[in-house]
């Protein structure tokens, strides 16, 4: 067994101790993951890595060199019982990273843990000492744990990927346990925040009981949400049997909270809904190459529409599906679905799959150019997977009965490739979808939601939309008026006008975002002055014309809309 002793004395400069016992093989590597799945970003964790040591059985300083850029190693130390010590600076407030301070201990062990090259798969014991004026934080995981005395806690591993792959917090936490479908669930609240914890249970049982549902079974015993409460951080990130959300706390439900969460609460409730199917699809139901993971370096899939775009179609419909909220909000949330579609001009540049493949280059990376350049396969595999839903619907099947054939073949040792999708949809209709899907995720034409959302009783039609003056997304600052990004179809862009410029004026008057947006709306070629670096630029632009499109939905039928909401 590998032991990890895992201190926080320094956490006042933000540092974790961690001390790792082992027998150590012949030339022995340790290494650390360059990412942590769920996030298809290089994370480089090492570079927090600080003052590693190593010493033998009888105390003796042995030599441990960085031979790569994220492994150590031990030279000629066959079975031998070896200690390493090291310091990791954890600052890192996001749900990917770890941090420490006064307030919160939170530890994600894939940037903390080194493994040990050839024992990934031996069993893992960490213990987790508090210093005294921190004994009274409580502890949050899903790993197995045990108390041992105050302030001092035992977790246990099977491995090191289930080690790395469940965070834990200790803080003051606010958390209430419950039940669904007969299967131990624990939401743990840490942050500052004055949450409705009696409604907030009411709604996360009500989803995570519908998408257990939905599947028939779940691919764990037992499930922990652990929650950050901010002034605006937002974001999550799956596990097994857990996932780590941050969230701003007046996206928590309030003491008034209305019956029809507002929408603050429903972005926080969709945030729950989208980590926990997670569960199911990505962390059960992986990609092939995803089977075993290789931290070391990206692993590259042209499948994230799949693994993101139907996680991000589902979050919303099973609110509505477990009664948290109406139809009406939910077809609004869908009409922003297919705004930020519409209003992507990158849509026409690169397909939903090619999106995915370069989610290590492109997603995590956003630009002034991201919007024009790339489409996301979050926003356009949410509406991939609503024109397969309604597409299998009309003939006969739906793709709740995809997503449980998805469900079955993992449980008979069968994972997702580039084939998966087209054989299941033709196994559950007969018929050939090669031509429909290949439009849907390979080529960059529009997606066919005008002939399908009426088959289901929603009309389907387009207005203008002139929110984003001149094409330009702006914001106010003490020097002017920064230009954010610029649409590269739209008017500012026509004219000239680039990200960083700093608008000073417009038809002779002083800039503000307000008065650029008047302006925008009015007929007439107007003078615009910006500075570009430290050059003043003049612009001549155009008013009244719009440069974006948004979506009307309207129910026309509520006995074929139920149909396909109500499932």
């Amino acid at each position: 067994m590998l032991h990890y002793q895992i201190e926080f004395d320094d956490y006042r400069q933000h540092l974790i101790h961690v001390t790792l016992r082992f027998l150590a093989n012949p030339n022995q590597v340790l290494w650390l993951p360059t990412w942590i799945p769920g996030s298809y970003l290089i994370r480089e964790f090492s570079k927090h890595i600080e003052a590693v040591k190593a010493y033998d059985e009888a105390g003796r300083i042995l030599n441990i060199s960085k031979t790569e850029k994220n492994k150590w190693r031990l030279f000629n130390t066959d079975h031998e019982l070896i200690t390493v010590e090291y310091d990791v600076y954890a600052y890192d407030l996001s749900v990917r990273g770890a941090y420490v301070d006064q307030t919160r201990l939170y530890v994600n062990p894939a940037c903390v843990c080194l493994g040990l090259e050839g024992q990934e798969d031996t069993a893992i014991e960490a213990e987790v000492f508090l210093p005294e004026e921190l004994k009274h934080f409580q502890l949050a995981t899903a790993l197995s744990s045990k108390t041992l005395v105050r302030g001092r806690y035992t977790l246990k591993a099977k491995n090191y990927m289930e080690l790395i792959d469940a965070p834990f917090e200790l803080a003051e936490q606010t958390r209430f346990s419950f039940k669904a479908q007969g299967i131990p669930h624990e939401f743990v609240v840490s942050g500052k925040h004055a949450m409705n914890v009696e409604r907030m249970q009411q709604d996360i049982e009500k989803i995570c009981a519908t998408e257990i549902s939905m599947f028939g079974s779940a691919p764990f015993e037992h499930y922990t949400f652990m929650t950050m409460a901010t002034g605006n951080s937002y974001g999550g990130l799956e596990h097994p049997n857990s996932t780590s959300l941050i969230t701003p706390r007046d996206d928590l439900p309030k003491a008034d909270e209305p019956e029809e969460p507002s929408k603050d609460y429903q972005r926080f409730l969709g945030l729950c809904s989208h980590e926990y199917f997670h569960s199911w699809l990505v962390k059960f139901i992986r990609p092939e190459n995803f089977t075993d993971y290789d931290l070391n370096k990206e692993g590259y899939t042209s499948l994230l529409w799949i693994f993101e775009g139907f996680t991000s179609y589902y979050d919303d419909l099973i609110l509505l599906r477990s009664g948290v909220i109406k139809q009406e909000s939910y077809l609004e949330l869908l009409k922003a679905q297919i705004d930020r579609y519409l209003q992507n001009p990158g849509r026409f540049v690169q397909t939903v799959a090619e999106s995915s493949f370069d989610a290590w280059v492109k997603f995590y990376r956003q630009d002034e150019n991201s919007n024009n350049a790339g489409t996301s396969y979050y926003n356009k595999g949410c509406l991939v997977a609503l024109c397969l839903d309604l597409g299998l619907r009309l003939r006969g099947s739906s793709l709740d009965a995809l997503m449980r054939k998805l469900y079955e073949n993992t449980q008979n040792g069968i994972q997702v490739n580039e084939r998966t999708i087209y054989d299941l949809c033709e196994q559950l209709t007969g018929d050939k979808w090669i031509e429909q899907i290949n439009h849907l995720i390979n080529t960059t034409d529009e997606l066919p939601l005008e002939q399908l959302l009426p088959e289901f009783g929603l009309s389907y039609s387009l207005k203008n939309d002139k929110s984003l003056p001149f094409g330009l997304k702006l914001a106010d600052k003490a020097e002017g008026v920064i230009v954010q990004t610029v649409r590269r179809d739209g008017v500012g862009a026509k004219a000239g006008l680039s990200a960083h410029d700093i608008i000073i004026a417009i038809d002779g008057l002083k800039a503000t975002t307000k008065l650029i947006e008047k302006y925008a709306k009015q007929q007439g070629n107007y003078s615009l002055l910006a500075f570009r670096r430290d050059e003043l630029m003049q612009f001549e632009v155009q008013g009244g014309s719009t440069d974006l499109t948004a979506v009307e939905l309207k129910v026309d039928n509520q006995a074929k809309i139920e149909t396909w909401l109500n499932a």
